[in-house]
Order: C-alpha cells, then sequence, then structure tokens
C-alpha cells in the first residue's frame, strides 16, 4: 500500500474518533443522553457486546452505567432502560412519547413501515385501532372465540393420542394449534395437521425463528448497510418472508373473488371493505400493503409466541412432576373428567392459573422487548433523549426482579399465590410488554394457554424419557428471543 494512502486513511481514522469524542463531551451529562460505554468507529459498540447472548450483555452493562444508559448499534443510537422503575416510567407514565417503534433492521427490511407491528405515527394509531376493533367483532374476548380454541383443544388432544404413547416431540402440534385459531380469525379456517401448506408455512415460520435468534442476525442489526448485500441466512429470512406474504396475497385475492360487504366472515373481510369504503382517499392506511404485513403480523405473533410457551410449559412440567400433579389434582376438584375446560375454571384453579404465570416469567420469551422509540426530544429523568433515538426496554429486568420475585431463576408457582394459596397479581409481569405498545392478541394468548393446558393434563400424564433431575430446561437465547430446547415426551392417556 503506497505511504500516502496510509497517512490517508490514519487521519480519517483520527478525525472519526476526535469527531466521536466531541461528540460523545456534548452529548452526555446533565441534561443531555444518558452515559454509556465509548463506540468505536463503523462498528459502534458490536465488539464490546457478546453477540450470541446480546441480553446478557445489556444487563450487565447496568451494573456499570445504571438504570438509563446510551448504546451504539453501529451508527444507530440506542437508549436501554432497565428495571421496573424505569420501564414503567417510559412505557405508562410517558407512555405518549415512547410510543412509536423502533429500528429492528431485519424486520424493517422485510415490513419496510407497513402492517400493524412495525408501523408509526397514524398509520400505527390507525391501524391498531381499525385491528382491536375488528378483533372484538370477531369474538376475541368473548364466547365465540373460546369456542374456537375448545374447538381447536379437542383437535390437540386426539392427535397426541395418536401417539400411542410412544415418545413425541410435540413441537409441530403445538406450533399448528394456536395457528389454526389465529388463522380461523384471518382466514376464517383452520387447517388439517396434515395440510402440506400448513405444513410449509410452520417450516418457514421455524427456520425464520432460528435465523431471526441467531447471532449473524445480530451483526445484521448492528451494520445493516453492509451486512445486507453479503451473502447469509439473512436472504434466507427474507425469502421466507417473500413465500409467507406470497400466500397471504393468495388468500386475499380470493376473499376479494366472494366477498359480501354485508355480511364480513374474518379480519381479511373486514379490512378489504375499508379499502372500498375509502379507495378515493389517497392518504388512506387501508391499502394492498397495510393488509397484507397486518396479516402477516397477527399469524406470526398469533402462532409463534404462545406455541413457544407451551412447548417449554410442558418441558417444566416434565421436570417437576409434583407441580404437574397438583394441578391434576386441581383439575380432578374443579373440571373432573367428563368436561371439557372452560375459561370460567380458571377463577376456580388459583394453583393452574399461578404455574401458567410462571412459565411465561420464567421464559421470559422476549428479553429487551420490541424496540420502541421516542416521538420527540424528550426529557426523562436528568436526560434529554432525541426525537427517533431507538429505546430497549429490558422484560427481563422486570420478569426477574429479585424482590418481587425471591430466587427469581428457580421455577417457583409461589411467585403468583399468596400465602392462603390464592392466586396473587403482579404488576411485574409484562410478557406481552405494557402502555400503548402492548401486544393488541394479549387476551386470546391467554386464554389458549389456560385451555390448551388444561385440556393437555385433564387427558393426559406426562412422562419424561430421562430422570427429570437430568432436564435441562435452559432456554436458548440469543438476544431477540428465548427458545427451549427440543425434546420428547411421552404422552399416557388417563383412564376416565
Amino acid at each position: 500500500m503506497e505511504p500516502s494512502v496510509v497517512i490517508f486513511l490514519i487521519l480519517v481514522l483520527c478525525i472519526s474518533c476526535l469527531f466521536l469524542i466531541s461528540s460523545r463531551k456534548k452529548s452526555h451529562g446533565k441534561g443531555q443522553l444518558p452515559p454509556g460505554p465509548f463506540p468505536l468507529p463503523i462498528v459502534g459498540n458490536l465488539l464490546q457486546l457478546d453477540t450470541k447472548h446480546i441480553d446478557k450483555s445489556l444487563g450487565s452493562l447496568t451494573k456499570v452505567y445504571g438504570p438509563v444508559y446510551t448504546l451504539h448499534f453501529g451508527s444507530e443510537r440506542v437508549v436501554v432502560l432497565h428495571g421496573y422503575e424505569a420501564v414503567k416510567e417510559a412505557l405508562i407514565d410517558h407512555g405518549e412519547e415512547f410510543a412509536a417503534r423502533g429500528s429492528l433492521p431485519i424486520i424493517d427490511a422485510v415490513s419496510k413501515g407497513f402492517g400493524l407491528v412495525f408501523s408509526k405515527g397514524e398509520r400505527w394509531k390507525e391501524l391498531r385501532r381499525f385491528s382491536l376493533m375488528t378483533l372484538r367483532n370477531l369474538g376475541m374476548g368473548k364466547r365465540s372465540i373460546e369456542e374456537r380454541v375448545q374447538e381447536e383443544a379437542k383437535y390437540l388432544v386426539e392427535e397426541f393420542k395418536k401417539s400411542n404413547g410412544q415418545p413425541c416431540d410435540p413441537k409441530f402440534i403445538l406450533e399448528c394449534v394456536p395457528c389454526n385459531v389465529i388463522c380461523s380469525v384471518i382466514f376464517q379456517k383452520r387447517f388439517e395437521y396434515s395440510d402440506r401448506k400448513l405444513q410449509t408455512l410452520m417450516e418457514l415460520l421455524d427456520e425464520n425463528i432460528k435465523i431471526l435468534t441467531s447471532p449473524w442476525i445480530q451483526v445484521y442489526n448492528f451494520i445493516p448497510s453492509l451486512v445486507h448485500y453479503l451473502p447469509g441466512p439473512h436472504r434466507t429470512f427474507l425469502n421466507n418472508c417473500k413465500i409467507m406474504h406470497n400466500f397471504i396475497e393468495e388468500k386475499v385475492k380470493e376473499h376479494q373473488e366472494t366477498l359480501d360487504s354485508n355480511n364480513p366472515q374474518d379480519f381479511i373481510d373486514y379490512f378489504l371493505i375499508q379499502m372500498g369504503q375509502k379507495k378515493q382517499n389517497q392518504q388512506s392506511e387501508f391499502t394492498m400493503e397495510n393488509l397484507i404485513l397486518t396479516v402477516s403480523d397477527l399469524f406470526i405473533a398469533g402462532s409463534e409466541t404462545t406455541s413457544t410457551t407451551l412447548r417449554y410449559g410442558l418441558l417444566l412440567l416434565l421436570k417437576y412432576p409434583e407441580i404437574t400433579d397438583k394441578i391434576h389434582e386441581e383439575i380432578d376438584r374443579v373440571i373432573g373428567r367428563d368436561r371439557s375446560p372452560c375459561m370460567k375454571d380458571r377463577n376456580s384453579m388459583p394453583y393452574t392459573d399461578a404455574v401458567i404465570h410462571e412459565i411465561q416469567r420464567h421464559l421470559d420469551l422476549i428479553p429487551f422487548n420490541l424496540p420502541h422509540a421516542v416521538k420527540q426530544d424528550t426529557r426523562f429523568r436528568e436526560y434529554v433523549i432525541p426525537k427517533d433515538t431507538t429505546i430497549f426496554t429490558s422484560l427481563s429486568s422486570v420478569l426477574y426482579d429479585e424482590k418481587e420475585f425471591p430466587n427469581a431463576d428457580q421455577f417457583d408457582p409461589g411467585h403468583f399465590l399468596d400465602e392462603s394459596g390464592n392466586f396473587k397479581k403482579s404488576d411485574y409481569f409484562m410478557p406481552f410488554s405494557i402502555g400503548k405498545r402492548a401486544c393488541v392478541g394479549e387476551g386470546l394468548a391467554r386464554m389458549e394457554l389456560f385451555l390448551f393446558f388444561t385440556n393437555i393434563l385433564q387427558n393426559f400424564t406426562l412422562k419424561p424419557l430421562i430422570d427429570p433431575k437430568d432436564i435441562d430446561t435452559t432456554p436458548i437465547s440469543n438476544g431477540f428471543g428465548c427458545v427451549p430446547p427440543s425434546y420428547k415426551l411421552h404422552f399416557l392417556p388417563v383412564v376416565k
């Protein structure tokens, strides 16, 4: 390399470092950005974090910089909030200011700002308002949606009976069950578990979850402008998303051909009616892009999060048979063996309710929540967070708070029971997040978890393949989310 080129590169590096030091001095301190580790040019704080365990790396930084600190994901500035007080203060007390959606480059490459989950501003407000209203019209929180879940629970039980007590990996079936519930809401259709289209969708979704929680994607999210053009698993992720969107588009076309504006049957029908009513409005958010992305958001969120929680829950019940026995006793006492569980039973089953809450707390499905952002320059505590700054809210730090949940690392349903054995609510229980961006399907997910778990345990005794002491229940965590390890079990039918 020519000496002049070397000198030029050294000068550029020095200038970059001086600029960073200068901007650092200006942006931190009282009335400015929260403190944080010094970022390097281009990569920011990437080299200071463990990309295999981003959540743990971010958690450890709070010991140095406090509950509110600044990081740089490449050139992207991120403010991290750690602990119940900071998270609640932002998402509830300053809910409007923190209601924008932060950047997650791999998802931004797919959504391009459309849809329900990753849209912003008036688009997000209109789509969220419409989605909540439509889901209520379709029975969310009502008896009609409960009947759909109960029906799917019967299919679930029959499918596990087919294993005839032999070792069974429950993963695929537990993915299909909540998927069918949300499909009945979106498409007015459930699929047979042997349906090839359903199997393909589950395979694509499963592959994408693995890619999304891989270290490679963490690197992509740090420096997307560079990694996007390289070969790698992100290309598979983007292609899988395209296939799923094409499937949804096919369903939309089918709905357009059969649409009865006076008798909408599902979410797509309601959306198409709005598209027709507002087609003259060039500013309308009821477009084909928003329809496809919103349906995709509902499909993914309604399928994967619940199925992952179910899989992790069964693994924990295998690990702790004494807890499973107590649930069996409560089911026998409250429900019996001659009728199906219903949501009214939950109020009479505090132990089962506590176990399900503890499963969700212990799994800690999305440790740092989906990213938020501030809509304007926002004063938060003694700092000022500039408009559009991405915000990470640590749900892990809340769900594993030692003061609220003593021995938080242990799986203990007692975390949600009082001294009399009654169910005990906790403000620290926020696996669905809180505030204006809380999950729109929280009510459905809670219903599914209760009805699916109770149906399984009403009909089966769970038997592990190995000694319960040797079962590893440690979730596989790679930053974005946590998933249970693979396992098999015996579903032994209960003699009625």
